[in-house]
């Protein structure tokens, strides 16, 4: 790379940022600054040696004005966001940070708000005949009853997820015959098992959320994290969710398999305007074939577990983002993770 380069990362406290920031750091050529809206993010408290830069939320009409002005005081060359409200917010304002001199880690407009939008991404997927599960789009509950009833509720589990959502908001599995005194005593409150009628009585009379109602996918789950340019896949390791706390894998293992890869370049190239990093859910069939759950269109926290394999993600993010060619991948399964939660200690 030259000289070091200023790379700035948002979400330093995102349950997957100081991993990310410790990858990063891995590459002596990289000037790191860190920024999140929380002052006392865990990423600034574990990474000292970092510039930490406290930033407005997505949401506020300085967010863009003060980047901008961190890319003029602390000359950063390069901007990796973490957070998913942050990058509908930057793509807009993509060309503006290219003419400052600014490359965004930042998938185009348009293929962001269908990567995570589920509804529209499901109906793009159908309209270019790849695979999805079976699914219904519904706007009220008597909807929301109906493509229950055609899933075969009542006989087999029924999955509900927001069209736009993340952190699992939302997101019930439907099942009549759930043992619920399994539930009661072996599962911890935050278990995702409900039925329709108590779903529909949570509703009453409020206004819901456009829901996407799917058939339940009862096969082992993986995640797939990429590096995508111009519809093409870079980099494709594939790894599996042993366990999973709050919708976050804290186990696997990366594995090789064709057909998931094969199903993956299909999606990508399907969608124009993807670029950087993409990760992305898949789930077994009562079939047994791997269908798409959702995707995310930005690095995901457990990409650092590849470090087991020698391969730091975050760091081939950055070079593709300068240009460079990554070099090609030697090594992408037969390597297990479980990942643990560590301490940040501060003066309050």
């Amino acid at each position: 790379m030259g000289n070091k380069i200023n790379v700035l990362m948002t979400g330093a406290g995102s349950p997957g940022g100081p991993g990310i920031i410790q990858a990063l750091k891995k590459n002596t050529k990289i000037n790191l600054h860190i920024a999140d809206a929380n002052p006392n993010a865990s990423g600034r408290y574990i990474s000292t040696d970092c510039f930490f830069h406290q930033l407005p939320m997505a949401g506020s009409e300085d967010f863009i004005e003060k980047l901008l002005n961190l890319r003029i005081n602390k000359k950063i060359s390069v901007l990796l966001p973490l957070v998913t409200k942050e990058l509908f917010k930057l793509s807009v304002y993509k060309k503006k940070f290219l003419e400052k001199g600014i490359k965004l880690i930042v998938s185009d407009e348009d293929a962001l708000f269908l990567a995570n939008n589920k509804c529209l991404l499901y109906q793009h997927l159908k309209k270019k005949k790849i695979d999805v599960p079976k699914f219904f789009i519904v706007h009220n509950k008597d909807q929301l009853r109906e493509a229950a009833i055609k899933l075969n509720y009542g006989k087999v589990p029924v999955v509900i997820k927001p069209c736009i959502g993340n952190g699992s908001r939302g997101v019930r599995i439907l099942d009549e015959n759930a043992d619920r005194f399994d539930l009661l005593f072996n599962h911890k409150p935050t278990s995702i098992f409900s039925t329709l009628s108590e779903v529909i009585n949570s509703i009453e009379k409020k206004k819901m959320p456009q829901i996407l109602v799917s058939e339940y996918l009862p096969g082992n789950e993986l995640t797939i994290d990429t590096i995508v340019e111009e519809g093409i896949v870079l980099d494709c390791l594939i790894r599996t969710r042993t366990t999973i706390n709050n919708g976050i894998s804290t186990s696997g293992k990366f594995i090789n398999d064709k057909k998931v890869t094969d199903y993956i370049n299909k999606i990508v190239s399907s969608i124009p305007g993807l670029k950087g990093p993409v990760g992305f859910q898949i789930k077994k069939s009562v079939l047994g074939k791997y269908l798409l759950l959702e995707s995310n269109p930005r690095i995901q926290g457990t990409s650092v577990a590849a470090l087991g394999l020698g391969i730091n993600l975050p760091v081939r993010i950055v070079d593709q983002a300068l240009g460079l060619n990554l070099k090609k991948l030697k090594k992408i399964s037969g390597i297990s993770f479980a990942r643990y939660y560590q301490e940040a200690f501060y003066d309050s």
